[in-house]
């Protein structure tokens, strides 16, 4: 790969300044382009980066699925999934431009013939298109497919990109379901793909807030000197909905909570929240960052996971006063499944910054509200001004929210107007759609732009993946076992988890914050 192909754009009377590489034309093929990923997430985002004027202009797309379809056919499906699930609304002209860019590929994963009538494709549109050689592949589909289309796709040639040009892959998750079978997936994926070459995607690092971790911490001089174990005294990190399983039971029943969204997701915005700073703002140097703290977490003893994890299951209940069915009863659940559908964990990160600070995570379906976010909880001032008035001083509390209303918020103590001497919090808050007056990109359309810019920073690196799994396997080895094995409550839909869960936090004098 050349030097050129991966040089960002830079402004000569701003000279020696960082600048954002900017995405670069190229060919975005979309492995699975019927499925339900692309027709909510993928065409729109790349219709919203149209939209917002950052699109290469001649970037171009590819659907790549079994369907018999016309061109013509893939792009009125696609518009009508645009119109329904686009952040902003789609405008005729905006989309009858980035139609024309969006074309349809019919093969099976299997038939080696289809890649060979797809690298001809690619050709023509390099040719037609002015896409430089550039391609970026998608694999929108389940695991057990990327094998057979990453052969293809070696063989094909359309692994290696020509000079001055480049090909990469994204890779969705879930990647892997424990330790063995992502290393296997990760070798798989080495065959045809080099580590530069890959992006392993994560949604949760595209939303907006989740990126300002880094700012917020590092650029501001009143967080950076305290976050530490000297004033804080403990973090929580929820990840609440209220949906249930909405269809994914044959996905879910093999994956549960602790698989499905700690293992990725929460592992990931821990990493944020207790990594080092990094050298410089470079992917790999962000990313070196968060693996020592995925290494740093300590060890859970086959004993001490019943009293750190706790695990859950929704009975029937009500959300918003709706009644619905408990996991059990849903369609495609096995009626004596131990899946779990909450599960909360304790946890220690073992480095100088956070040493002894628990680290609080959980996350659960069918709870009362929807939402993610970060607390930071600050140890008490002391209260020796105040003795003699009897006042308790609350903690201050740093709110990190992802979503769905990103922001941050600061809770600190404040007198309340009067004659009486009277301490109440209050708290300081940060909306992103009221400072900045418009509305945060969707996560893929900032990592699609990412990925066409060849800046890995936002995407998880393969020991990263793996150093992951080496942490969460143990826990649900021990879940299997016979002896020792934590047990499965239920909860009531509509409730917060099982009460379990709040004992975890009570044995140390704390308690969950309510979104």
């Amino acid at each position: 790969m050349s030097k050129s192909s991966e040089t960002p754009q830079t402004n000569p009377l701003r000279e020696g300044l960082a600048t954002r590489a900017v995405p670069q034309a190229c060919t975005v093929v979309i492995f699975g382009a019927t499925g339900d990923l692309t027709m909510r997430k993928l065409i729109p985002a790349l219709y919203n980066i149209a939209a917002d004027g950052e699109l290469p202009p001649a970037m171009t797309v590819v659907g790549f699925a079994r369907r018999p379809k016309t061109d013509e056919e893939f792009r009125k499906e696609q518009e009508e999934a645009t119109r329904k699930f686009s952040r902003q609304t789609v405008r005729d002209e905006i989309w009858n431009g980035f139609a024309q860019s969006v074309f349809y590929h019919q093969s099976e994963f299997h038939d080696a013939a289809g890649y060979k009538s797809l690298a001809e494709r690619l050709e023509k549109i390099d040719q037609e298109r002015g896409t430089g050689g550039n391609r970026l592949f998608y694999l929108a589909v389940a695991p057990d497919q990327f094998e057979p289309i990453l052969k293809n796709l070696k063989e094909a040639g359309l692994n290696k990109a020509r000079e001055g040009s480049w090909a990469r892959v994204i890779v969705e998750k879930p990647f892997g379901t424990d330790l063995a079978s992502a290393r296997e997936l990760n070798r798989i994926v080495h065959q045809a793909f080099s580590e530069d070459q890959t992006y392993r995607i994560d949604h949760f690092l595209g939303k907006e807030t989740a990126q300002n971790i880094l700012v917020l911490r590092f650029a501001n001089a009143i967080f950076e000197p305290i976050w530490n174990g000297r004033y804080v005294d403990y973090i929580q990190i929820t990840a609440a909905e209220t949906l249930g399983v909405e269809g994914r039971a044959g996905y879910y029943e093999g994956a549960g909570a602790l698989r499905d969204m700690v293992q990725n997701h929460l592992l990931q915005l821990l990493c944020l929240v207790a990594m080092e700073p990094p050298t410089d703002l470079g992917a790999d140097s962000i990313r070196d960052e968060k693996v020592k703290i995925v290494r740093s977490l300590r060890r859970m003893k086959q004993d001490e996971i019943a009293k750190n994890v706790v695990r859950g299951q929704y009975a029937e209940g009500a959300i918003n006063g709706k009644p619905v069915p408990g996991y059990r009863s849903e369609k495609g659940v096995k009626p004596d499944s131990k899946t779990e559908t909450f599960v909360a964990l304790r946890v220690r990160v073992d480095d100088w910054r956070l040493a002894d600070v628990p680290i609080y995570i959980r996350v659960g379906k069918r709870l009362p509200k929807s939402g993610t976010e970060i607390s930071v909880h600050f140890k008490k001032a002391p209260p020796v001004l105040f003795n003699k008035e009897a006042v308790s001083l609350d903690q201050n509390v740093l709110v990190i929210r992802i979503q769905p209303d990103e922001g941050i918020s600061l809770r600190m103590q404040a007198k309340m107007p009067g004659t009486s001497f009277r301490i109440e919090p209050v708290k300081m808050d940060f909306h992103y759609g009221t400072s900045f007056g418009k509305a945060s990109p969707e996560a893929y359309e900032r990592l699609l732009l990412d990925a066409m810019s060849g800046d890995a920073t936002l995407f998880a690196r393969r020991d990263e993946v793996e150093e992951a799994w080496a942490f969460i396997d143990p826990l649900e080895e021990a879940w299997v076992a016979k002896e020792n094995q934590p047990g499965l409550f239920e909860y009531p839909a509509g409730s917060w988890g099982p009460e379990e869960a709040d004992e975890l936090l009570a044995r140390d004098g704390r308690a969950w914050r309510r979104l």
